[in-house]
């Protein structure tokens, strides 16, 4: 299958990061990408972050379609302007969608110490738990991020599964499954180009797969 990875939707209300004007989309190029994986079984959605958006413009275009996803929220920017808060969290779970992790602050994980990887690995999903009424054991970490030691910690924290954004296909049952992420540029070419190259896709899928069976030795 092939996992989509989203960004922000709409005009942000918020300073973004820098970079991250690059994973924003209108709400135009959103429909159309919704259009497109309505009533397909091997495209899946998923969000990070937490904006605001994925309440207010995402949900309602996704409930319209009959679609679900999963959403991985910063942990740390609950409440903050431009974010889900916690009623947020809970009208995503009440529709029908799955909240899981991308760590307390956007933060690479590959470069922390022990006192920080638990607050990423274990306080933010444990507050995102709290607040949704969900238990939240999947993660993306952020900049999709990882290395042996990311994957070692994210095992001991309980991890049933963690998205990277690596691109190519994923399997429904893996573990680590790759995403490909849907950016500012987004047009109905590269829509018909990724979810039509499925070929191109299971190439890259089994050199991710190889990767993964050597990181695994740990």
């Amino acid at each position: 299958m092939v996992i989509l990875a989203i960004g922000g939707v709409g005009r942000p209300v918020r300073a973004l990061d820098p970079g991250e004007n690059e994973t924003w989309v209108t709400v135009e190029q959103f429909e159309r990408v919704l259009d497109t994986v309505a009533g397909r079984e091997d495209v899946g959605l998923t969000f990070d972050d937490g904006n605001s958006s994925d309440v207010e413009i995402a949900l309602p275009r996704l409930v319209e379609r009959d679609l679900t996803a999963e959403f991985f929220p910063l942990a740390g920017r609950i409440g903050q302007r431009g974010f889900l808060d916690a009623d947020g969290l809970r009208e995503l779970v009440e529709a029908g969608m799955s909240i899981g992790s991308h760590g307390w602050e956007h933060r690479d994980w590959r470069r922390l110490d022990d006192r920080n990887a638990r607050r990423e690995l274990e306080t933010a999903p444990k507050l995102l738990a709290d607040l949704s009424g969900k238990p939240v054991r999947a993660y993306a970490p952020p900049f999709g991020a990882y290395d042996r030691r990311v994957l070692s910690r994210l095992r001991r924290s309980g991890a049933t599964r963690v998205y990277t954004t690596e691109g190519g296909a994923a399997s429904r049952d893996g573990w680590l499954r790759p995403r490909i992420e849907v950016r500012h540029d987004v047009d109905q070419e590269w829509i018909d180009s990724v979810l039509g190259e499925r070929e191109g896709l299971y190439r890259r899928a089994g050199r991710l797969m190889a990767r993964v069976a050597r990181l695994a030795r740990f």
